[in-house]
């Protein structure tokens, strides 16, 4: 095993407890690009790092990952992986490897987040040019300091994302000085790691992974056995047929029996969706500010159209109804890899509710989630364990959220479709007022909340002469809702 210079961000647990440290070090793993990803460097013997050949078949041990969920992973969960490196000569007996997970389709793009588990391991970042950022490295052209910022090792589970003026898009793992000091010994050595995917599926993953059986002694490049391999895995799915056993809106907006076009319905069952845990919609699921019809291979539809899916799990699937569902009672269909499911519900023009979880309801009232301008609730003070909680005062102005108030347009009057994020402001077509206890308010603004899917914010502004815990409805269209709700008041 050759010495190489680097940047190391080092565990200093025993000298300085576990404050990371910037510094020069030497240590034995390889260099950025060293574990058989196509188009990098191949393995420390296609470049002479190492002499002698890759996999030899004189040699007869091998490098593997044990998958403990078998060859398939959920998007978002991790793993703990690990790799041995094996090999029976009595003259091997110090064991490395370097490991990096690309996604299969593109296997430029590093698949998910690696973090050490101990200090046997050090994940290392790099630039997606190596042999240039290499050479930058051991030249110091971009830092004017000797060495350059070649790679980064440290025990955090992300890279940071630009070092010395270069985008560090690349992961890698592999043994660190401690652990090839401290898993020496004969037959094999085995070093683990935890891995967390992509949030959103990717589809197939492959793993490259390449060890070395070291001979004894100080290290050097002869002698030594290099193994390499890869694995691909592939998102979890189910074989069982979906079911689906009952559906309503959503629950924390009032759980109706009815839905309206852009509120959203939560449907019950079985086998809804391929993964044993549960996912919401990330980032990565949206095609710039329109949201997904399918996660994970799990796609609704409610009256034959496509709906907007933000939660998936095996016994429940949330989505935003789409815009133009007719009223009435309308189809729903599940469907997986599996096959579909399907069911009715009632479709009406309007289905109004304020967000009102369960976890507000506090003795014996429900009270509607208010906040104050600073993102505080508005309860009765102390009324909820970890928040900070104080009534609203006469004049003040509170946000309130809702679903299923009906269509928004924009300032160009222009009707706002289901399935996108919303930017700036809008209005409701079908105009809403509040009663406070006695008093009837029109709130200063009711929309579609920017930056958010399909929910309506109200902007209430508190009417004087109030105090206590005062009872809140809405009307809209002529119709009042139907939830009970409180709103906490104070002078």
């Amino acid at each position: 095993m050759e010495r190489k210079t680097k940047i190391t961000i080092a565990k200093t647990a025993v000298v300085l407890g576990a404050i990371p440290l910037l510094l020069w070090a030497y240590e034995y793993g390889p260099n950025p690009g060293y574990c058989g990803v196509p188009n990098e460097n191949g393995t420390c013997t296609a470049v002479g790092c190492h002499t002698g050949t890759t996999n030899d078949p004189a040699n007869k041990g091998s490098v593997a990952i044990n998958f403990p969920n078998g060859m398939t992973y959920t998007p978002g969960v991790a793993q703990q992986l690990s790799v041995t490196i094996s090999d029976p000569a009595s003259t091997q007996t110090a064991w490395g490897f370097q490991l990096t997970p690309r996604v299969a389709s593109s296997t430029t793009t590093v698949a998910g987040t690696m973090t050490p588990l101990d200090q046997n391991t050090l994940l290392m970042c790099s630039a997606s040019n190596l042999f240039i950022f290499e050479t930058a490295c051991m030249t110091g052209a971009d830092t004017g300091s000797p060495g350059g910022p070649c790679a980064v090792h440290q025990s955090a589970p992300a890279c940071p994302a630009t070092l010395g003026g270069q985008n560090l898009s690349l992961q890698y793992i592999e043994h660190s000085e401690y652990g090839y000091l401290h898993t020496m010994g004969a037959g094999s050595g085995t070093y683990k790691f935890t891995w967390t995917p992509p949030a959103c599926s990717v589809g197939n993953i492959t793993f490259y992974v390449a060890g070395n059986a070291g001979v004894s002694g100080p290290p050097n490049q002869n002698g030594d056995h290099i193994y390499a391999t890869s694995y691909t895995v592939a998102p979890v799915s189910t074989t069982a047929s979906p079911t689906i056993t009952s559906a309503e809106s959503a629950s924390g907006f009032g759980g109706f029996s009815s839905v309206a076009p852009g509120s959203y319905i939560e449907i019950y069952g079985s086998n809804l969706a391929p993964n044993t845990d549960s996912r919401t919609w990330q980032t990565c699921d949206f095609n710039g500010n329109n949201a997904p019809t399918s996660l994970d291979g799990t796609s609704v539809t409610i009256g034959g159209q496509s709906a907007f899916v933000s939660y998936i799990s095996p016994g429940q699937v949330n989505a935003q109804v789409p815009s133009n569902v007719g009223s009435g009672s309308q189809q729903i269909s599940v469907t997986t890899a599996s096959g579909s499911a399907d069911s009715t519900i009632n479709v009406n023009s309007l289905e109004p509710g304020l967000l009102a979880p369960s976890s507000f309801l506090l003795n014996g009232k429900q009270y509607v989630v208010a906040q104050h301008a600073n993102g505080d609730f508005v309860l009765p003070a102390g009324a909820l364990s970890g928040y900070t909680t104080t009534p609203a005062s006469p004049g003040e102005t509170v946000t309130i959220y809702g679903v299923g108030f009906g269509p928004a347009v924009n300032s160009t009057n222009q009707t706002i479709p289901a399935g996108q994020i919303a930017s700036g402001t809008s209005s409701l077509v079908n105009q809403v007022q509040m009663q406070v206890g006695t008093q009837t308010v029109t709130p200063s603004y009711q929309g579609l909340a920017p930056s958010l899917v399909g929910a309506y914010q109200f902007n209430l502004v508190v009417p004087s002469g109030l105090s206590g815990d005062q009872l809140l409805t809405f009307t809209q269209s002529g119709t009042k809702g139907t939830q009970t709700l409180y709103l906490s008041v104070a002078q």
